[in-house]
């Protein structure tokens, strides 16, 4: 049976912000697919008016032009040398094996506004595969909580990408986060190097953080983490006394936030500097992302990262891996 297109046409009209897509009317398009089309598409149509422009063309070699790719790209002082068109080949076109893995615990279902931390985090996912997708390069998936619940290896044929979107649509059913044992799994499934993106509230044991994702390091393979938080998680701005539930232990606790904010703010703030400190000793680019930030940002982070650590490495006198699919 074949695979449902996805619609051609957004139902509703994502609203801008400062020439970001908003985060909350974007999220009013079901099609989970859909929305990762329309922030890729807005992404480069915004990037190609801004001083950004051209800042991940770096390209290593040329190719002979063919129908369908963008003519912005022609050599045309080659073109009067040799009466040919040849555009320039970027190094993001050679085959790139990237694995998605997200979080599905229990705590990702919170959301203090119209979606959860889940739909935020499937939606950056998608985001990236779509991405990624139309670079040519393989994607794959991995959800879990503390163990993996759905995986798909990297591939780049058609029908997959959509299947994959389904896959991000799940909802979380898991209950604690627990990072190593899924890590541990993905990391000996894993047999050729590639890109790993981590996209977690990361609310686990901070204390073995550096081991756990260690699992990934060690293989050699480039890691991005997407530290992803609600808005009323980094602020704390509840007003009155209130009975909280911990989503994944299900305990309740009647909390002042008034007396309780310095506190949680002091405690919210350790585990952050310890999470970048992590990443930063482990070589992992991290980021952090409250919910109602605009995914056109997530992109660009995710650019810039790949940028620089390729002029790392050959500032290191060493040469990207890639692996064909």
């Amino acid at each position: 049976m074949k695979d449902k297109a996805a619609p051609s046409e957004p139902a509703v009209t994502p609203r801008k912000v400062d020439g970001m897509i908003d985060p909350v009317s974007l999220m009013r398009i079901k099609s989970m697919e859909l929305r990762a089309k329309v922030v890729v598409e807005g992404f480069w149509k915004g990037i190609h008016r801004s001083p950004y422009h051209g800042f991940s063309v770096e390209f290593t070699e040329y190719r002979q032009y063919t129908h369908g790719d963008d003519p912005r790209y022609i050599d045309w002082r080659l073109f009067a040398r040799s009466d040919r068109l040849y555009i320039k080949k970027f190094e993001d076109e050679t085959n790139l094996r990237c694995h998605l893995l997200v979080d599905h615990s229990r705590s990702m279902g919170y959301g203090s506004g119209d979606y959860t931390k889940s739909q935020y985090a499937g939606t950056l996912a998608a985001t990236l595969a779509y991405f990624l997708s139309t670079q040519g390069d393989a994607v794959g998936l991995a959800t879990f909580d503390d163990q993996i619940r759905q995986h798909m290896a990297p591939r780049n044929r058609p029908g997959y990408l959509h299947r994959l979107m389904l896959a991000l649509e799940t909802i979380p059913s898991g209950k604690t986060t627990d990072l190593g044992p899924p890590l541990q799994h993905i990391a000996e499934m894993l047999t050729k190097r590639g890109l790993i993106v981590l996209i977690s509230d990361l609310l686990t044991s901070i204390d073995r953080l550096e081991s756990d994702l260690g699992y990934l390091c060690a293989g050699g393979h480039d890691v991005v983490v997407f530290h992803v938080l609600d808005p009323a998680e980094l602020s704390f701005d509840f007003e009155s006394p209130a009975l909280f539930r911990d989503i994944e232990t299900g305990r309740d606790m009647y909390i002042d936030p008034s007396a309780a904010r310095a506190s949680y703010k002091d405690m919210l703030n350790k585990h952050l500097a310890i999470a970048r400190s992590t990443c930063r000793t482990l070589g992992i680019d991290y980021h952090l992302f409250a919910t109602d930030r605009s995914f056109d940002l997530a992109l660009l982070d995710f650019l810039h990262d790949r940028m620089h650590r390729r002029k790392r490495i050959r500032r290191a006198g060493g040469s990207r891996v890639r692996s064909t699919v």
